[in-house]
């Protein structure tokens, strides 16, 4: 039986939110992820199932089946599944979340005043439009 690709939920406004997106289409060659903004109807929901605000979120998401990844170990799962050398940055989960997470959560805070916000909601290519959801 074939798995189904992990949700990465992202803000498609954030600079850093949406050029992470296009990093992990570009490197995703086994398709092992889709996209869902928040601000697209399917991201919404998933973030509002999720106990997250959609208009207001602080973190990304992966959804991966029943599990849910959230802060520092999303982004990190990611890029564990990316191949080498981004897999490498999974050696990170090693160090405790307590140590990840705050850094992870003020960059999180304040993502539209370091990195910037788009004027419009970035859009995939022709190509990626079926891992956009």
């Amino acid at each position: 039986m074939e798995q189904k690709p992990a949700i990465i939920l992202f803000d498609a406004m954030c600079v850093l939110c949406s050029a992470n997106a296009q990093f992990v289409l570009r490197r995703d060659r086994q398709r092992r992820f889709q996209l869902a903004s928040m601000q697209g109807d399917v991201g919404a929901e998933l973030f509002r199932r999720h106990g997250i605000d959609p208009t207001d979120p602080d973190t990304i998401l992966v959804v991966d089946g029943d599990r849910v990844l959230r802060d520092s170990d999303a982004v990190l799962a990611i890029y564990a599944r990316l191949g080498w050398p981004w897999r490498a940055a999974g050696w990170l989960l090693l160090v405790p979340r307590a140590l990840r997470d705050p850094p992870y959560r003020l960059i999180a805070r304040n993502r539209y005043r370091l990195f910037g916000r788009r004027e419009t909601c970035w859009l995939p290519s022709p190509a990626d439009r079926d891992r956009v959801l």
